[in-house]
């Protein structure tokens, strides 16, 4: 079968299609025939090389969710299970490719209602801004920014913000346009990349995405015991020093924390993403795919990623 790897670290250009022998679902698993994949930011940081201290390397099949119908079943799992859609997360990799086989609490069925598409497009985005507002303690009639907001997790955040009553939701964006987008799906005030625009005083809750060597100036735009999660490194890790900043804000005591979807027990993940899948079927959710392109074509998908191109998920399919 077709898959794609990470051959060398740095440009898209490093990506390659393999070939792979077909995987047989061992005991416990399920085989699923891929439909869609979803191409997450975290897989242009791990093919860039940045994250090659935590133990990725090259060789590295990239895509942590799928969509696609499951065609067979291994010993002990439920036979039921053959031809139904599901959704499934992969784990640290290996999303790239037309089959795989993964054990079967990894997998969850989709409603009649929600394309393969749009399923890898909310999946762990969704999770990830469902489990990272909870990680910040927000609550009913607090004010949230969240930086970095056109992309898949940017989007469900503001989304999820605005529905869970929060009385601002800004959000720091490249383009007027995008902001227009944003602001149809629940965003109150449109910034610039720096922060800079018509938005609040302060905030009690920022969601970071993005990072990089400009993540401390946001620890002026907290309220006092204003709180920031970062949720993704999409523009590089923080200054080595970014603490002296938040320390100089002590009278504000100011909270930061970094969240990781690891950190959560897989049956809760399970849990929320079966309630994002029902929600999004019934409309009250949007996922929002930016553009769907042949599983071949993930050099361009990450070029595209890299060049600040995508506004909500960009999905592969073999």
């Amino acid at each position: 079968m077709r898959a794609v790897e990470i051959r060398k670290f740095g440009a898209p250009e490093g990506l390659a299609v393999i070939e792979l022998p077909s995987p047989v679902p061992a005991a416990g698993e399920v085989l699923i025939s891929v439909e869609a994949i979803g191409v997450g930011g975290v897989d242009t940081v791990i093919r860039s090389g940045a994250l090659a201290g935590f133990g990725f390397r090259e060789g590295h099949v990239p895509g942590n969710e799928v969509a696609g119908t499951v065609s067979a079943v291994g010993a002990g799992v439920d036979p039921a299970w053959t031809g139904r859609r599901v959704w499934a997360f992969t784990g640290e990799g290996g999303g790239y490719v037309e089959r795989t086989a993964l054990p079967v609490e990894k997998v969850l069925p989709l409603p009649g209602d929600l394309s393969a598409t749009d399923a890898v497009a909310l999946g762990t985005s969704g999770m990830v801004a469902h489990f990272g507002l909870a990680h910040a303690h927000f609550a009913p009639g607090e004010s949230v920014l969240v930086r970095g907001a056109a992309g898949s997790i940017g989007i469900m955040t503001v989304q999820l913000a605005a529905a869970g009553g929060a009385s601002a939701v800004a959000v720091t964006t490249s383009s007027a346009e995008r902001g227009d987008r944003l602001r149809e799906l629940g965003a109150t005030h449109v910034l610039d990349r720096s922060g800079d625009g018509d938005g609040p005083a302060g905030y009690d809750v920022i969601i970071d995405i993005v990072s990089g060597v400009d993540m401390p100036s946001f620890f002026d735009r907290l309220n006092p015991n204003g709180r920031m999660v970062l949720v993704g490194v999409v523009a590089g890790m923080p200054p080595a020093d970014f603490g002296t900043k938040l320390m100089a804000t002590f009278r504000k005591s100011l909270s930061f924390a970094a969240f990781s979807a690891d950190s959560i027990p897989e049956a809760d993940r399970r849990v929320v993403e079966a309630e994002q899948f029902a929600t999004a079927a019934r409309g009250e959710l949007r996922p929002v795919v930016h553009e769907v392109l042949p599983l071949e074509k993930a050099v361009l998908a990450h070029r595209k990623m890299d060049d600040g191109e995508v506004f909500g998920r960009i999905v592969l399919t073999p």
